[in-house]
């Protein structure tokens, strides 16, 4: 909204987005982050679902939209696959960073995080088709299919290539700022390849991410992994930040290209294609969401019916994005032939509609849903079982460090003051989990409690330390690494 009335103010210059930009530069990182922090065994159980909205929800979309293209605004089949191609991928930028604050289940973000990490492959590969088909004049069906799967699969094997690659050198290089810049690299080199053959990139790209966040914890050095962790929810930030503000200063370039169209053709298209993607996803969502456990008895026995309200939320977080306008900007002026491509500035226009009305709308108007249906917080039980699991796991771990230490007393033969010294540490760490949680695997009713002193003592701490630097008693590189400490003190703590 901001980009769209900076866009409006009069004598400001126009902007206009090279789509090579969004494609090409921020796509991938974007893309290559979401798979990172994808949990891959969540990833591998809700991959029905996934696959269903990701593929099946694409295809069903640009068929919709292509179909009333065609009865509806008179325009011709190719025509109309293109601009469903190019509107049916939805962007969960925004509906879930709504979604994760209103706190809903976690399966559903799942799904719809995995939608999202799937579901421009398959729009930007029919893109490919659709706009060869009408540059060319030319289509096959069992050669477009055949690319298909063979895009499909060689994405796949280059994305595990890349992460495999990118891994060892990580770990040979040995150096944090050194290892970051190659984890940016990484989903450059993982998207450009298979787009310069004619690919869609994103598939290698959530591949590779999905290898490096599954083998990553063993090979990444840990002072690495501290760092790319903030660097990486920085530059994310900014990104989609970039995205939506450029999204919106588009308004002005796209209004000044149909001046030759009337009005009300405008108005009565737009409303037309943004009905047909809405109304699609809510009937592609629930048959795919029902039918396979009535179909077939050991989906419904593996995986019961979920309640209503949890395709209809996904369903109504349809929103399209940055993605599909890169891709219309991205259409060629021209055929093979050297004619104007045609209807070129008209899909433009309905693109933008569609990404202003369902970003604003539906997003504006997604919390509200959510709280009618009742799946506001309803995902607070899962995080406190959560954290109740995560309590156990912090337990064990420091019992076997205990136990090594048993081994290595004997193995060494260490001194007792020692020994005595690294044991007492341990404990008091386990004492401080069992205070955190209760017997029963619920988290304590002290925890708060203890949270809060603990945040207070680091306070003074750090105002001591920062008194005694300004004072001149304590040196500034000496201050940065106890500041460090603090600060990791109190990222260990429950936000």
């Amino acid at each position: 909204l901001t980009g769209v009335v900076i866009a409006l103010i009069p004598g400001l210059p126009p902007v206009e987005l090279a789509p090579e930009l969004v494609l090409l530069l921020i796509l991938p990182p974007v893309i290559y982050n979401a798979a990172f922090l994808m949990s891959w065994r969540e990833f591998q159980f809700n991959l029905r679902p996934i696959t269903l909205l990701a593929v099946g929800g694409v295809v069903f979309t640009t068929l919709a939209v292509a179909a009333a293209a065609h009865w509806v605004m008179d325009l011709a089949w190719p025509v109309g696959f293109l601009l469903g191609a190019i509107v049916s991928p939805p962007d969960a930028i925004a509906p879930l960073s709504i979604a994760r604050r209103m706190e809903i289940p976690r399966r559903l973000l799942v799904i719809l995080e995995g939608e999202a990490l799937a579901n421009d492959a398959t729009a930007l590969i029919l893109y490919r088709f659709a706009v060869g088909a009408i540059a060319v004049g030319v289509f096959s069906f069992t050669e477009a299919a055949g690319i298909f799967a063979a895009i499909v699969v060689g994405e796949i094997l280059w994305g595990i290539g890349v992460g495999w690659l990118m891994l060892r050198l990580r770990r040979w290089v040995k150096d944090p700022l050194i290892e970051i810049v190659l984890s940016v690299l990484t989903p450059f080199l993982a998207f450009w390849a298979p787009v310069h053959l004619g690919g869609s990139g994103v598939l290698a790209t959530v591949t590779a991410g999905l290898y490096v966040s599954w083998n990553g914890p063993r090979l990444i050095n840990p002072r690495t992994r501290l760092q790319g962790i903030f660097f990486w929810e920085f530059f994310i930030y900014v990104l989609e930040g970039m995205v939506f503000l450029i999204t919106g200063l588009q308004a002005r370039t796209i209004l000044s290209r149909i001046g030759d169209y009337p009005l009300s053709q405008l108005a009565l298209s737009a409303l037309v294609i943004t009905l047909t993607v809405i109304v699609a996803r809510f009937v592609w969502v629930f048959p795919t969401a029902y039918l396979p456990r009535w179909l077939v008895p050991p989906i419904r026995r593996r995986d019961p019916s979920p309640p209503w309200q949890w395709p209809f939320v996904l369903a109504f977080t349809g929103v399209r994005g940055i993605v599909s306008l890169a891709a219309a900007l991205a259409i060629p002026f021209l055929t093979a032939s050297g004619a104007p491509f045609p209807y070129r500035d008209l899909i433009l226009f309905l693109t933008f509609s569609v990404i202003l009305v369902t970003l604003v709308g539906q997003g504006l108007l997604l919390p509200w849903v959510i709280r009618s249906l009742g799946l506001a917080h309803a995902g607070r039980r899962e995080r406190e079982a959560n954290r109740a699991e995560e309590y156990g796991a912090r337990a064990e771990a420091v019992q076997a460090a205990s136990e090594r230490l048993a081994q290595l007393t004997a193995e060494r033969n260490l001194p007792a003051e020692v020994i005595e010294a690294v044991r007492a540490q341990h404990q008091d760490r386990l004492r401080h989990i069992e205070d955190r949680s209760a017997g029963d695997g619920t988290v304590g009713k002290h925890s708060e409690l203890h949270e809060e002193v603990e945040r207070l003592l680091i306070d003074a701490e750090r105002t001591r330390i920062n008194d005694l630097a300004r004072s001149g008693k304590l040196k500034d590189g000496a201050r940065r690494r106890i500041e460090r400490e603090l600060d990791l003190r109190e990222a260990e703590l429950p936000n």
